[in-house]
Order: C-alpha cells, then structure tokens, then sequence
C-alpha cells in the first residue's frame, strides 16, 4: 500500500520509495489524485533537476521521476502517482534530446532520438518535430514530442546534426527547410527569399 507523503514538506527520496524500480512507464495519464501541493523541484533549461536549490546527484532518481511527470491542460508540471501530485517548476521542455541517429535518405530517412532520461522515439506522426523562434530573428527551440504532452528540447549538437539531415522544399510561401522521418516532412525555418 503507498503511503502519502505529508503535503507540508514533500521529499523526493520518500516519494521515489513509492514507486517500483525497472518496470514499464507507470500509466499516469490515468490517475487523478488530488493535488498535494507544491514541491521545490525545477527542471533547468539545460536537463539538470534541483531540488530546494541542489542538484540532483543521482541519475537514477531522475529516470524515476520522468517516468511520473505529467504536464496537464492547465500547462503545469506534476509528478504524480496513485495518490500524490506534486506541482514542480519547468524552464523550458523537461527532457533534452542528446542524440540523434539517422538511417536512410529523404522521404525514407527515420530520425531517432534518444532523450537524457533513456526515452526513445521516433520522428513521425506520433512524435512530431516543431521548431519554434519565440522573437524575430531568434534562436530556434527545436523539440520532439515525447509522450502525453511532454517534449524535449534538442540540444544544439543534435539540432546542428538534424539541420545536416535537412533539404530544402519549395511551398506555396516560398522555400521551407527542413527534415524527413517517416515519410513526414518536418519544418525546421522558412528560407528568405534571396534579392
């Protein structure tokens, strides 16, 4: 039986008790516990996982609690299990897309990527690939869709390795660049026209 945490002070290394080791995701789509609270857990831009201040220092941990996260309609974060949710601060996408392997070419070509958390996924209908520039004349946020609605950030050496990856293709609007995976074209930017 789990046991709920007290909501006064949440503490990763009791919730983790919670949750059995090396087993399939847990399905947290379908539990709706009540809200617990908030816990001073934050996911930085850049993959690392503080809580109340400190870094993360096992990666193990860290898998545990991917395998919980959920992001609801509401567009929060929530670690979540049969009877606790705990909202938890997200900078940016909570997993970072660190690699990148390509097989094939053009309409043929399925891109894998394999996220900092040992999720894998495949580029495609399932997994779309979005580019998004936040300012004008900014830099890209790439992202691939990992699972319910969480993604995760390519880092630039996978982004500058996909943009190898890349062809142009005219469209209505002009020349559109971007990538194939299965048999899916994938905008990475619209190309200026040249004067």
């Amino acid at each position: 039986m789990l046991e709920p945490m007290s909501p006064s002070r949440p503490d990763p290394a009791t919730l983790a008790t919670q949750l059995p080791a090396n087993r399939p995701l847990p399905p947290v789509e379908r539990w709706h516990p009540p809200l617990s609270g908030e816990m001073d857990l934050r996911i930085a831009r850049d993959g690392t996982w503080f809580h109340e201040g400190a870094p993360f220092q096992r990666e193990a941990l860290v898998r545990l609690f991917a395998s919980i996260l959920r992001r609801d309609e509401d567009g929060h974060y929530y670690l979540v299990t049969p009877v606790e949710k705990w909202r938890i601060r997200v900078d940016d996408a909570p997993f970072l897309a660190v690699r990148l392997d390509a097989t094939g070419q053009g309409r043929n070509q399925i891109l894998t990527f394999t996220t900092n958390v040992g999720d894998v996924v495949v580029a495609g209908p399932e997994h779309p690939l979005m580019v998004e520039y936040r300012t004008p004349d900014g830099e890209p946020s790439p992202y691939v869709h990992v699972r319910g609605r969480l993604r995760a950030l390519l880092t630039r050496a996978v982004f500058l390795e996909l943009v190898e990856q890349g062809e142009e293709r005219p469209d209505a609007h002009g020349r559109d660049y971007g990538v194939w995976s299965q048999g899916q074209f994938f905008s990475l930017g619209r190309l200026d026209e040249e004067a």
